[in-house]
């Protein structure tokens, strides 16, 4: 008996090909069927238009093959890139990046013109600026910077906390205020009380 595959008509693998793709994909994104190839070990590859949303130009594509003595059956099916398809770029090592990045830095200094380095030599003159607009009181006393939560979104919690201070103080003025009216209610009250005892 011989292992390699045996020619198969399209029709048979035209069915086994779509009833592989729908097990592994739904039917509304396998188009129509577009072409075929044998390669050189007489596996038939056939091709079907993908309309999965986000990948123009890809396939769906299924390989068939027959022994002799044997059923056809499916050796892979799988979504492939076509001709002119939107692809990854091509893996690159790091080192190969790093150079690539560097050269280009050293055309930009050779240009004159700013590079990555001097732009964060600039943030960092930045972060001295701020720091130089802090007084003793931004500090801990291990000198590290004292940092709170809505400082990150440009609110100053201690601004907040003198409002909400002045608020509370005002509330309890007026608490004290409406305290001493209601003992001048109650002295009234009293004065009246001791006027009509006065007559029988």
């Amino acid at each position: 008996m011989s292992s390699t595959p045996e020619p198969i008509a399209e029709a048979t693998a035209r069915e086994l090909a779509l009833a592989a793709l729908h097990e592994i994909t739904p039917d509304a994104t396998i188009g129509e069927f577009r072409d075929s190839s044998v390669d050189a070990d007489g596996v038939l590859t056939l091709r079907f238009a993908n309309r999965m949303p986000g990948y123009p130009g890809w396939f769906w594509t299924v390989s068939v093959a027959q022994v002799e003595d044997s059923a056809p059956t499916v050796l892979e099916a799988e979504l492939m890139p076509g001709e002119g398809a939107l692809t990854a770029p091509d893996w690159l090592p790091w080192a190969e990046r790093l150079a690539e990045y560097q050269a280009a830095q050293a055309a930009l200094a050779a240009e004159g013109l700013e590079t990555d380095e001097d732009l964060a030599i600039g943030e960092d003159d930045e972060e001295l600026d701020d720091v130089d607009d802090l007084d003793a009181s931004d500090f801990d006393a291990d000198g590290s910077p004292i940092l709170h939560a809505g400082d990150v979104d440009g609110v100053d919690i201690d601004e907040l906390a003198e409002v909400a201070s002045d608020h509370d103080s005002d509330d309890d003025d007026s608490d004290e205020d409406d305290s001493d009216e209601d003992d001048s209610d109650d002295d009234s009250d009293e004065d009246d009380s001791e006027g009509d005892d006065s007559h029988p």
